[in-house]
């Protein structure tokens, strides 16, 4: 299975990409920071990670992207840009019909380190030894998101997916909420509401 790991952000974004083997172990088969710079409007910014994140699903055919989940923080326009960074490849995937799972950083640092409570410098360096690198990814961006998708790749059949199922298109799972959708109650809720405001 290839997994594309995305590290939210709007100044910078990590995309990793992974391909899993046996026996609990993956090769890297790409990793990047796609930066924006801070003085761009932000949908001009918002636009250009678009357009990246969209290269690396054409070059990289994924067959799920694992994302950072976003959590609520005291400085809001961080956790601002991050949340639509986040929003934005959820939708540029589902759009292709490709799954989307979301990992808590506490969920990734268990899943890496065995702590969730691990340090960013222990995190890069279980995840170069795990992928059996010559250095460590850089920048911090880079290695989170080969985090992320080694995470996805042990945990991913354990955690709720946002849009269950392989090569299923937009429309068809549009419906969600269904029984065995794969989605929590918040997001049966979510969808049921989105359907009734129609």
């Amino acid at each position: 299975m290839r997994i594309l790991g995305v590290d939210p952000g709007l100044t910078r974004c990590g995309f990793g990409v992974i391909d899993t083997l046996p026996a609990r172990k993956a090769a890297m088969v790409a990793v990047d920071v796609f930066r924006t710079p801070s003085a761009d409007s932000v949908d001009l910014r918002l636009g250009s990670l678009a357009e990246a994140f969209d290269t690396w699903l054409d070059t990289h055919r994924p067959d799920v992207v694992a994302i950072e989940r976003v959590f609520a923080r005291n400085d809001v326009s961080t956790i601002m840009g991050t949340a639509q960074a986040s929003g934005l490849t959820m939708g540029l995937a589902a759009r292709r019909g490709i799954p989307v799972a979301m990992h808590t950083p506490s969920e990734v640092k268990a899943a890496i380190t065995g702590s969730g409570r691990a340090d960013k410098k222990q995190v890069t360096n279980m995840v170069t030894r795990i992928l059996g690198l010559d250095a460590p990814p850089k920048p911090a961006d880079a290695a989170d998101a080969l985090a992320i998708a080694i995470c996805h790749s042990w945990r991913g059949a354990l955690s709720a997916q946002s849009t269950p199922g392989m090569n299923k298109d937009l429309t068809e799972r549009k419906g969600g909420g269904r029984q065995g959708s794969g989605l929590t109650r918040a997001q049966e809720q979510w969808a049921r509401a989105l359907r009734n405001a129609k």
